[in-house]
């Protein structure tokens, strides 16, 4: 019997309602109910649900099972957040989570096609061997998808809901629970509530911090910080500051590509929503990820206060920032709120008897950033070393003299010299007739 209702843990899911009709379908079945046959309707409802679920996750194979596994990779709960990263816990929720496992385990081992049988169909049979015309998730990318329809045929396989068990804690182990265990980088939006949400990215640029020629020194501090920051050792926030195109994001792109598999996260905060940072702090400072909270392009104007914010969210409010959190911000200037001369005059408002206080006031929120890296502009010879590499690795044919010649030209229109500008004329140079 399909008893779902007696889950104690497993509960509450979303989509959940593919779940409940196949369940009382499986009862009916089992219990050989004369109104099985009237619920045919409900049947067609639930194939109708798992084949939009393929289509808008990019499922394959067994959509009963990628759609169970689905439901338990995504639940979080007391069991699944305690296993998330640190792996088996002791304790007797375990024998709560046994006896869930034990319930989606005979989920799995019910054959679906014996409904064919009954309602006179073949859906059941094209349900256990799908072949999605479109691979592409439109909600997870590939590696997600991947894992969650490996993950399926493990399960299935398990012979015991011991190794039931031990399959989902392992997985909990390795990737994490729930939109923060799959997805690797988020953006804050708002529910229909107007409820602060943390909302998944799901196209990553798989930028790693090796494509990034030169910059060795400010990438080995920005190495050296992370790495303290995921292996539980003390780290500081981080400001990376110089001239544009110089690959300050990229950096930050790098390092998350390179430390995800060790639970790091990454959530991307515009100005405009630091006031949502409380509430945000709040649902992530009890979990077993770290969490850099990322701020791109990061400056104020002397009439904007939202820094104000960002300062007692750093350093200064009564609550502690938690452990797992540390804030990244890259900006194109030094002490990311606009300076004058009149500031170090101290002539900035005559009417401002303490006006030193003001200077400091607006100086002091990079003070709080105990890491300060510098990106700056590449000069000639560096500028050109950065298309050396950059045509190398992308199998660019020209004879380095006219890539010089014509790298030249194009930075002199086109942004100066960056590794950005670099890289768009290596782009220019892919799409014309040099390949």
């Amino acid at each position: 019997m399909a008893r779902i209702n007696e889950c104690i843990l497993y509960r509450g899911f979303a989509h959940g309602e593919i779940l409940e009709n196949m369940a009382a379908l499986m009862n009916a079945y089992e219990s050989w109910e004369d109104g099985l046959k009237e619920k045919k309707a409900v049947f067609f409802e639930c194939v109708n649900g798992l084949v939009e679920i393929a289509g808008l996750y990019g499922f394959s194979g067994n959509l009963w099972h990628n759609y169970l596994t689905f439901l338990l990779v995504n639940h979080e709960n007391a069991f699944s957040t305690a296993s998330e990263i640190r792996g088996a816990v002791e304790g007797s929720i375990n024998q709560l989570a046994l006896n869930d496992f034990a319930i989606f385990k005979e989920l799995y081992d019910f054959d679906l096609k014996v409904f064919d049988q009954v309602y006179g169909t073949t859906c059941c049979h094209v349900l256990c061997d799908y072949k999605n015309i479109d691979s592409n998730s439109k909600m997870f990318n590939k590696r997600i998808r991947d894992r969650i329809c490996e993950m399926s045929k493990t399960l299935a396989s398990a012979k015991s809901t011991g190794e039931f068990m031990d399959d989902m804690v392992q997985f909990y182990k390795d990737f994490g629970v729930g939109k923060l265990g799959l997805h690797k980088a988020f953006r804050v939006d708002h529910d229909e509530n107007d409820e602060v949400i943390i909302a998944p990215i799901t196209r990553i640029a798989h930028v790693q911090l090796d494509d990034l020629v030169g910059y060795e020194i400010a990438k080995k501090k920005l190495i050296e910080n992370t790495e303290a920051f995921v292996r539980g050792r003390k780290a500081n926030n981080c400001l990376l500051f110089g001239d544009a195109g110089t690959g300050k994001s990229s950096s930050i792109k790098g390092i998350l590509n390179r430390y995800y598999e060790e639970g790091l996260r990454i959530i991307e905060v515009y100005k405009h929503q630091f006031k949502d940072l409380n509430d945000i702090i709040a649902q992530i400072k009890n979990r077993n990820y770290k969490f850099i909270i990322y701020m791109d392009d990061l400056s104020f104007e002397e009439f904007e206060i939202e820094y104000k914010y960002l300062k007692a969210v750093i350093e200064g409010g009564l609550e502690k920032k938690p452990d797992n959190i540390l804030i990244y911000a890259t900006s194109n200037r030094r002490h990311l709120v606009r300076e004058r001369s009149s500031d170090k005059l101290e002539l900035m408002d005559e009417d401002d008897l303490h006006s030193s206080d003001t200077v400091q006031e607006k100086l002091s929120l990079v003070y709080r950033f105990g890491v300060r890296i510098y990106f700056g502009a590449p000069n000639k010879k560096e500028f050109q070393n950065i298309v050396k590499v950059l045509a190398g690795r992308y199998g660019v044919d020209m004879p380095e003299e006219e890539l010089l010649l014509e790298a030249n030209k194009w930075e002199l229109s086109h942004g100066g010299l960056t590794g950005r500008t670099a890289q768009q004329f290596i782009d220019h140079i892919l799409g014309t007739q040099y390949v």
